[in-house]
């Protein structure tokens, strides 16, 4: 069993997206849109929401996320309350998808050796999501 994510936001899902597909060198997902949908004639789309990314996903280090646009007229709200851990055996790979997340976001913890991990840190992407980065160097704690 797993334990997926799903993150929504205001009307720029598109470019969240192919930010992470570029930051974890993955491929550009395929992305489908509110307007892809069969028409319901009771619920008439509005033309604001035909564009909008109903749902999308990308498999990061073997973990899947699944985003998604708010539908227009629904409420937003910034989610502190969720954090990403990306956890590789790659010092490298950290060290990397770290720096190009920290770039228009805000250092939680800076890179660094921890009681368990000996690269572990925390950043807030640009929007607004709380990742956590640690090397896994195979002990169980």
């Amino acid at each position: 069993m797993s334990i997926n994510a799903y993150l929504n936001f205001q009307g720029n899902t598109r470019e969240v997206v192919t930010f992470y597909a570029e930051v974890f060198n993955l491929p550009t997902p395929k992305i489908i849109t509110f307007g892809d949908m069969p028409a319901h004639p009771d619920y008439p789309l509005p033309e604001e929401a035909k564009n909008g990314v109903m749902h999308t996903r990308l498999d990061i280090n073997g973990s899947p996320l699944m985003f998604s646009d708010v539908f227009p007229g629904m409420p937003y709200v910034v989610g502190n309350n969720i954090s990403l851990s990306y956890v590789s055996a790659n010092a490298d790979e950290i060290q990397n998808a770290f720096h190009k997340l920290k770039e228009g976001g805000k250092i939680g913890m800076e890179l660094q050796a921890t009681d368990w991990s000996k690269l572990y840190g925390q950043v807030e992407d640009k929007f607004g999501i709380l990742w956590q980065f640690n090397l896994d160097s195979g002990e169980s704690f």
